[in-house]
């Protein structure tokens, strides 16, 4: 006998085959303000393709599917390479295609085109983070490697420049796209590098590399960018994967990583049996070459985590749009309006901030701009990869039990977000590192006053929040340094917003974000407007 006890209804269907780019108007805003207006279409096109249920199945397959290690060959050789379900290569293509990894390097690059790859960086953080991973390092490496790429190594740029994603395993001037990653960290030391025992013995026209990493990020990459000490001091190298007469390098794979999330990618620890590697640089000047790609990594860790924020917010409201309780729609709740409303306006300034920070990347060759990218990446590291943990599971609530449930993607998100907060340096080294910026790099401060002094007089939280901070930066304490970055963070959020934000949706920024003394409710008809942006409409 069958029993059919009741029918399925007041269940939302899953946010598929929206537009990831039209539905997000504050995004779309600041692609046309920051100078990327170019690139509008496209980012239409890479929308769409990447809200389609394809796209996000995709994604969880990919983490589903973990990669998997594999020592040895059939016949017992070493292999040291890494399988991953058809779903990584697939989603690893398309983000090569959209040069995520090197939009911004291209000899002939478009003004703003560090503003155009970054929203490209948003949009595919949505589907899936793991494969943001070698792209990051990638794009951080380029620039390094264009300089100083060792001369066996020449025929590499091009590849590395290549809309192609190539994962054969094969020497690197046989492929068609090349991925780079990094090994700076080991067991003893973590962010305390200069605390690195791998040691680099000077062999002819190469070093010899012995030692090990307990992060050897992307194992499958062609090369690697890796920490050791050499007679001069802690120096940066190329090392390989293939050396130049086809031999693989003398680095093994001892396993992956079993991490909370960033399941889909690979995570390794890594051995160097002698491996060759080619320095870059001087001696002594490996943490020089590293931070030259530090800030690249860590503006990417800002921005992953804002896209990570986007669409668990997308998932909330697009479920509140549906769901009714008590006679109403969730979205018609007052008190459940109000907390979209507040997270509509948190994601509005985060998205104004990060991109301004990206234009000052674009226009880093201006010593102004280069200065404010310098302060501001770490903060926007510091401030958004924290925001995003209580954030997503702000969005959590909004769905109740079935966001808890794994069916549902928020699962996923949320065990994504803390990655960025560690990676590439925890919460305490960005805020050190602001700190420095602070005492030691003249005009920080000029900058500054400059930059906030522009807005002076608009709102009074605002103008409070940033006298508070002037005291705090006359004499600089190193234990406050969260305060200092966190109220960095939003004084400059807050900046954007007066500046290009209607008044109403500005001051209630402000009043949220930077009035201490408890938080009134976001007006009606701002919340109305906030979530109307929110699904790509305009007020």
């Amino acid at each position: 006998m069958q029993w059919q006890t009741h029918t399925v209804f007041n269940q939302p269907t899953p946010l598929h085959n929206s537009n990831l780019f039209l539905s997000d108007r504050a995004l779309y805003d600041a692609v046309l303000r920051e100078g990327t207006a170019w690139d509008a279409e496209l980012l239409a096109s890479i929308g769409q393709q990447l809200g389609t249920a394809e796209s996000l199945e995709l994604g969880r397959l990919a983490n589903a599917n973990p990669p998997e290690l594999l020592r040895y060959d059939a016949t017992g050789a070493r292999l040291d390479d890494v399988r991953f379900h058809p779903a990584w290569h697939l989603l690893m293509q398309g983000m090569c295609a959209n040069r995520v990894h090197n939009l911004a390097w291209e000899e002939d690059a478009r003004s703003g085109s560090f503003v155009a790859r970054a929203a490209r960086f948003v949009l595919h953080a949505q589907v899936e983070s793991g494969t943001l991973c070698p792209i990051t390092m990638t794009f951080a490496a380029i620039p390094l490697l264009a300089q100083s790429l060792p001369k066996s190594f020449h025929g590499w740029l091009k590849p590395l420049l290549s809309d192609r994603y190539d994962p054969h395993l094969l020497p690197g001037d046989q492929k068609r796209g090349l991925l780079i990653g990094m090994g700076m960290t080991e067991k003893q030391g973590g962010s305390d590098v200069l605390s690195n025992t791998t040691r680099a013995e000077k062999s002819g026209d190469t070093y010899r590399l012995t030692g090990h990493k307990w992060f050897f990020s992307v194992p499958q990459s062609d090369a690697h960018l890796v920490l050791a000490q050499a007679k001069g001091g802690l120096s940066c190298f190329f090392v390989p994967r293939f050396l130049p007469d086809g031999q693989r390098n003398n680095v093994r794979l001892e396993r992956l990583k079993d991490k909370l999330g960033n399941r889909s990618n690979a995570s390794s620890e890594a051995e160097f049996c002698d491996a060759s590697g080619w320095l870059l640089g001087e001696e002594g000047e490996g943490v020089r070459q590293i931070l030259k790609m530090g800030g690249l990594t860590r503006l990417d860790c800002a921005l992953g985590s804002h896209g990570l924020m986007r669409r668990a917010f997308s998932v909330a409201l697009y479920h509140a749009h549906q769901r009714q309780a008590f006679g109403k729609n969730l979205v018609d709740q007052p008190m459940m309006r109000e907390v979209l409303s507040r997270m509509a306006l948190q994601l509005e300034g985060q998205t104004a901030m990060l991109f301004r920070l990206a234009r000052a990347w674009d226009n880093r060759a201006d010593e102004r701009e280069a200065l404010w990218a310098r302060l501001f990446t770490p903060v926007a590291k510091f401030a958004v990869c924290k925001a995003g943990i209580p954030f997503v599971a702000e969005a959590m609530e909004v769905l109740g039990g079935i966001g808890y449930c794994e069916e549902n993607e928020l699962p996923r998100l949320y065990r994504e977000m803390p990655v960025n907060s560690i990676w590439e340096g925890s919460g305490n080294v960005m805020c050190l590192d602001v700190l420095r910026v602070l005492g030691k790099q003249p005009g920080a401060v000029a900058l500054l006053v400059d930059e906030f002094g522009a807005v002076k007089g608009q709102d009074r939280h605002f103008d409070r929040a940033w006298r508070q901070l002037q005291q705090r930066l006359r004499k600089p304490d190193e234990a406050q340094g969260r305060e200092v970055a966190q109220q960095l963070w939003l004084l400059g959020a807050g900046a954007q917003m007066l500046q290009h934000a209607s008044p109403p949706m500005a001051q209630a920024w402000c009043r949220l974000m930077l009035d201490t003394r408890g938080v009134s409710p976001v007006d009606g008809q701002v919340q109305n407007d906030l979530l109307l942006r929110a699904t790509g409409g305009a007020c």
